[in-house]
Order: structure tokens, then sequence, then C-alpha cells
């Protein structure tokens, strides 16, 4: 059997204990308690400057916060208000609110197969097409898919050229330059891309040596690609090295540090060459080869043969919103910049265009973002900023329904039990930053708007770009800052919940 003490029952058994012995001689039948007063749990909260203090941040570390009612804007308190911090993955939210509003929540990607020339009996008398729409959710199974549905159209032969058309969004090696090479969540951006531009890299002790595979890895499907090469040297450190060669990603991985066995997902760089091998696979599968893949920029021509849509952009966003996930934060925003008749060339280019749009649509005055994810160290936004945005955006907006639920245990403070702190809210984590902004519903009802910055900047700026995977202190501190962040709710909800 498992009991759940909450902090009050804790708090009650020791009061009980210390009072026994001093009241000895205490009457046996005690008086009545007086009531408490309506706003007990407003009264007994900690104050927001104890909880910051408390966190032990360190000396070098920034707080900024604002809470305000969500309906009407009333800024109930704040800390650093405009002080600009990295607001790490909160920035996703600004991103669905902005993607939204560009394309709409029914939008879907496409991936196309076209054929430019004519078929008969079975044979294409021309090139074939693999045209990416962007789509950042594309995986293995969709391949397999579509390579099966050149199969029921009839299609057994391709005289002509493979060709690639990537051009619904711009090349874009890598999310951050500043991060280690290979960090999964920092891939290529392309207007065609697989499984998050991840490959997944395997190895297990053979003898005195070890057998690896790079593979194009989903639940139903394991081809092994070539464009994503692993050696393994004899090392200490680095553990990885990477480097681009002949439109391949070639690696070196460090063999004392591969233990006994293992699995990682690596980035790829040249996201619709993967594509494309692997595509090529699939297709083989079904009986039918394919050239060489050529990339083109060209207009696609001709027929349509197959096509995959991806799911509603509301559930892509959803889920962007849920897992954290880099690549889908970047690929909608690009795709919404697109939308309005922009061409950026660069995830900068296009975060400025979204800052404009914060700053007209929503109300901000300083968004200073650089990229659509918030995996960039450069991008500021304040807190009051944040809120503001939250607020225009509307509680019962588009957005809150897409930000992930988390639910808090408040303490009734006065009678016994305790309520669910409805809580929809965007976390954000980088080295020595954290960042949570959404709606609080309290149990009374009445919904706020919160956003909490904390950085330590002076810190991250210490850590080598080898160290950046997981520096000393780092996990620690993020920990402490999380949990100031909750009983900065907590004491939120009790005190303005009226």
């Amino acid at each position: 059997m498992t009991s759940v003490f909450s902090r009050r029952d804790i708090l009650a058994s020791l009061l009980a204990t210390s009072a026994s012995a001093a009241c000895a001689s205490a009457p046996e039948v005690s008086r009545i308690p007086a009531p408490r007063p309506a706003n007990a749990a407003a009264l007994a909260a900690p104050g927001a400057q104890r909880l910051v203090a408390a966190a032990e941040l360190g000396p070098t570390a920034k707080v900024g916060y604002v809470l305000a009612d969500a309906n009407s804007g009333e800024i109930l308190e704040a800390m650093n208000p405009v002080l600009a911090l990295p607001p790490a993955s909160v920035t996703k939210s600004l991103t669905a609110l902005y993607t939204l509003t560009q394309l709409g929540s029914d939008y879907r990607f496409r991936t196309q197969v076209m054929a430019d020339g004519p078929i008969s009996g079975g044979r294409l008398n021309g090139n074939l097409w693999l045209v990416g729409g962007g789509d950042p959710t594309l995986d293995t199974n969709h391949l397999a898919d579509l390579a099966r549905a050149l199969r029921t159209a009839g299609l057994r032969e391709v005289t002509g050229e493979f060709r690639v058309q990537a051009s619904a969004l711009p090349y874009i090696r890598q999310i951050d330059a500043s991060q280690p090479d290979h960090l999964g969540y920092n891939p290529a951006i392309s207007g065609l891309n697989l499984n998050f531009n991840r490959v997944h890299f395997e190895w297990k002790r053979a003898g005195s040596g070890y057998t690896t595979t790079m593979e194009a890895r989903t639940d139903h499907h394991r081809p092994a690609v070539r464009n994503a090469r692993m050696e393994i040297v004899n090392r200490d450190l680095p553990v990885y090295t990477y480097r681009a060669r002949q439109g391949q990603d070639h690696w070196t991985v460090s063999r004392q540090a591969l233990g006994r066995g293992g699995s990682r997902w690596l980035p790829v760089r040249h996201p619709e060459a993967y594509a494309a091998e692997v595509f090529r696979t699939m297709v083989r599968a079904q009986g039918i080869t394919l050239a060489a893949p050529r990339r083109v920029t060209a207009a696609p021509q001709g027929q349509l043969l197959a096509e995959h849509r991806s799911e509603a952009l509301a559930v892509i966003l959803r889920d962007m919103l849920k897992y954290s996930n880099n690549l889908m934060a970047e690929i909608c925003g690009l795709s919404a910049t697109s939308a309005r008749g922009g061409s950026p060339d660069s995830l900068r280019a296009s975060a400025r265009q979204m800052n404009a749009w914060c700053d007209n649509a929503l109300g901000t005055r300083r968004a200073g973002l650089e990229d659509h994810s918030g995996l960039g160290e450069g991008s500021r936004l304040s807190a009051s900023d944040m809120v503001t945005a939250l607020s225009a955006a509307g509680v019962n907006g588009p957005l809150r329904p897409l930000l992930k639920e988390i639910r808090l245990k408040e303490e009734n403070g006065g009678g016994s039990g305790s309520h669910l702190i409805d809580i929809r809210a965007k976390t954000g984590t980088l080295n020595f930053v954290s960042s949570l902004a959404g709606y609080i519903r309290t149990p009374s009802g009445r919904d706020l708007a919160f956003a909490t910055f904390t950085a330590d900047l002076p810190r991250r700026a210490a850590i080598s770009r080898s160290d950046r995977e997981a520096p000393q202190g780092a996990r620690g501190w993020s920990r402490r800052s999380r949990a100031m962040q909750l009983k900065l709710i907590e004491r939120w909800s009790a005190v303005y919940s009226a």
C-alpha cells in the first residue's frame, strides 16, 4: 500500500510532535479553533523574492518573470520584466502562432512523385521526380508507401533520370553552428527531409572489433544507407568527428567510447541525398530500378503519380510543442515566412520576419529571435513581451489547446484537501538557461498568463564547444530553476486565485 502525504500533512505532524512536550498540562478538551480567513492560502504563500533566492542559481544568474490576468492583461506581479534573456524552446510557442496565422490549421505538407513523360506498358519514357514540400514529419514508412503506389499505378521501368527537387525551402546546413556536430537535435534543413534528418547509428561488440550499421530506421523499415558513413578510430577524444565529402556525411567515433554496444541518432547534413537514397531502396523493393539521383532546382513538370500528405498543421504543431522538436519548428517557421511572400535564405532572415509579425500582430516591443526553435543562443526576449504575446493570443485562442498540459497540486489553505492547478505551458532548456511560459487556470477558474526566464550567461559562455552536450553543473542548475518556476506558479495560484 502506498501513502501519499502532502506538505501540509508533514507540517501538521511536525507541529504536533513539537507541541506535545510543551503542552503537557494542556486541557483535555480543546477550545473551538477560530475559523481561517478566506485568504489563508494567499497569506501563507511564500514571497517571490524568497523563492528566487532559495533556488540558489548563482551570483551571475538573472531571473525575469511577469504574471498577468490573461483576460484583461493587467500585470499582477513582475521581476525584471523587460530584461531580455534567451527564451530557449519557449520560442516554439510564438512559432506556432506565427505558422497558424500564415498557413492555417488545416494546412498539409505534400511530398510528390511525378513523371514528365508518357507511360506505356509500365514503362516511363521520361524522368521520375521526387518533389519535397518541406514536410518535417516525412519518414521511411511514407517513402515506402509512395514506392508501393508507383507499383500499384503500373510503373515498372523508368528510362530517364531520377530527379530530386527540394526547392520549397532553402538548404541550411545546421540550426545552430555553435553546437557540437554530432547532436541529433541540430540537423540540416531542406525542402526534402526524412526521419527528422537523423540517421540511426548502432554498434555491437564482435570479437576484438565492432559491427556497425547506419540506417534510416522506422518501426517498419530499416534500410541501410551509404550517404552517412562511420569509421571507428583509436583515440580518446573527441568522441565524434564529422566532415562532408562528395555530398556524403563522413563520421569517425572513438573506439574507447563504444563499450560493449549501443546506438544513437546522428544528424544528417545532406537531407536530399539521404531521402533520395532511401526512396531508391524502397522503389527497388517494388521491382523498379532508378538511376542515381540528380538534384535539380527547376520546377517539376508532368503528371502526378503518387503523393504523401502530412497530418494537418494543428496536429504537427501540437507534436512540435509536446516533443520540442527543433526541425519541425524551423520548417514551420520558414514555411510561414515563405507563405507571407518572403524568400528567406537563412533562419535569421526568416526570424526577423517573425519578429516583425510579433511586434505588429501581438504587440511585442523588443522581440529579438534569431530562429524559430530557440536553439540559437543569440535569441533574446523579455518576460513582458512573452506575456503580451500570450495575452494577445487569448486564453481561448488557438495556442492554449496545443500547449503541453502540466498538473500541479495546490494545498487548499481554506480547508482540507488540495486542488489541481491547470497549467498549459511550453518549457525551454539550454545549458544554464531555463524558461517556462503559458497559461494558468487556478482552482477557482481564474485565467492567468505568465512567463519565467532564467539564465546564467557568464557560466554558459564559459562552456567549450566540445562540452556543450552535458557540461558540468548544468543539469542540477536547470532542475533548481524548474523547481523555482513551479513554486512561483503555486504562489500565484494561491495569491491571485480570486
